[in-house]
């Protein structure tokens, strides 16, 4: 999507806002002994109280409200019996649409205690996402933002998850211009349209290189197995920078 109005702004912000205080909601309400599917009921009602659909159900038919993701699970965890346990990092995706409008956003969080190692992944996962947004603007290469991670991770002895890339959004859940790396790309020579609508989402890991499908169709898997942390924010591109969308509010 690209913005072209002041409405159209105003209604990305507002599902937005409703992702963001979603998962930060969800976020303060982890704790050992819970079920991701209890957490994902958690989400849900939020979501249909703010008069919101998730995003992955109603776009591919997930079978959750929200993706929770437990350690060894990197991205599009399906909720339901894994109880959650200290030590564990989880992932918490929402995605959901209101009016017409679509917003994304993510964020690892771990129960402690955990190990100083995984405490400093997740720091500089954050750290990798904001890298990557400071390199949106109009007209900037789209390949910028991945160059910046990339260096940013390399610097720091980490490794990128390479078919898990940053996205269109807006209009709907995945849209132009698809797949944007957030690793270092010699082929991407697009530019930023001024009002273009995206994510950034920099999957760090501490040696994992790719994403794999797992058995049931919709987990991903580090290969080589490996922590991960993802990140995720959804923002617009103006002559100024980037307008971060889902904040919560």
């Amino acid at each position: 999507m690209t913005i072209t109005n002041q409405d159209e702004l105003d209604g990305l912000k507002d599902i937005g806002r409703i992702v963001a205080n979603t998962m930060q909601a969800m976020a303060k309400a982890l704790e050992p002994g819970m079920t991701t599917g209890e957490l994902d009921g958690i989400g849900r009602t939020l979501l249909d109280r703010e008069g919101a659909v998730p995003a992955p159900q109603s776009t591919y038919g997930f079978p959750g409200a929200t993706c929770i993701s437990v350690n060894e699970e990197i991205a599009h965890g399906i909720p339901g019996g894994r109880v959650i346990a200290a030590g564990d990092l989880v992932n918490i995706d929402v995605s959901a649409s209101k009016n017409g409008y679509f917003a994304d956003t993510g964020a690892t969080y771990r129960i402690a205690p955990v190990r100083p190692a995984l405490d400093r992944l997740c720091r500089d996962g954050r750290r990798a996402m904001q890298i990557g947004i400071a390199q949106v603007g109009s007209g900037r290469p789209l390949a910028g933002i991945g160059r910046a991670i990339g260096r940013f991770a390399a610097g720091r002895g980490y490794t990128l998850i390479r078919n898990l890339a940053s996205h269109g959004v807006g209009r709907s859940l995945h849209e132009y211009p698809e797949d944007i790396p957030t690793w270092p790309s010699r082929t991407e020579k697009r530019r930023i349209d001024k009002g273009l609508v995206l994510t950034v989402e920099p999957f760090l890991s501490a040696g994992g290189l790719w994403a794999t499908e797992g058995d049931d169709g919709w987990t991903l898997y580090s290969q080589p197995p490996a922590p991960v942390v993802q990140y995720e924010h959804t923002v617009v591109a103006t002559d100024r920078g980037a307008i971060v969308i889902t904040l919560p509010g």
